[in-house]
């Protein structure tokens, strides 16, 4: 309704009062008349109010680990390698279809140290950026195998999600507690 009336007023060729904020006019900003004339000074002037990403390669995953950690070290350089299984799922025919995903993850230095004490099945969050490489199979027979691809993820962050084991009943007898303490 209030813009309803503001047209009316407008049209009705009533003065526009300029201490009314609904009455004020359309300020161009710092890009005004550049757009259309010089594309490289967009970008200047956007690069002096803030800084803008052209391209993003950054993965997260959440999952569990198939396997323990598997680190391999040469030269003063250690590496550790992951396999993390992710899942998702989606109904169809009114019946949940589930798809497990494997990702391989490679890990190095201080984090790598760290992610070398996973054990399988820990639950994880895991950050880093896809990265793919080539590499030659060894030959088999007379027959040279094709050049291969794999896609991994180079960890950048790792943070591990399990919750706190709970003690066995064995345990909390051992301690002396009752079961209905422990379990509270």
């Amino acid at each position: 309704m209030g813009l309803a009336v503001k047209r009316q007023s407008l049209r009705d060729g009533r003065a526009l009062s300029l201490d009314n904020p609904f009455h004020k006019t359309w300020e161009p900003g710092p890009l005004a008349g550049v757009a259309m004339s010089d594309p490289s000074r967009i970008r200047a002037i956007q690069n002096e109010t803030e800084i803008t990403t052209m391209y993003q390669n950054k993965v997260t995953l959440i999952g569990f680990l198939g396997n323990d950690a598997e680190v391999r070290s040469n030269d003063n350089r250690s590496l550790t390698t992951l396999s993390l299984a992710t899942k998702s799922s989606y109904k169809k025919d009114g019946k949940y279809i589930e798809h497990t995903e494997w990702h391989r993850c490679v890990v190095f230095g201080k984090l790598g140290e760290f992610a070398g004490t996973l054990k399988k099945g820990a639950h994880v969050q895991i950050e880093g950026e896809l990265r793919s490489r080539k590499y030659q199979p060894a030959k088999v027979g007379k027959k040279q195998p094709e050049e291969k691809t794999i896609w991994e993820i180079r960890v950048n962050s790792i943070l591990k999600l399990d919750r706190a084991a709970k003690a066995s009943r064995e345990e909390q007898e051992q301690e002396g507690l009752p079961l209905e303490e422990a379990a509270a």
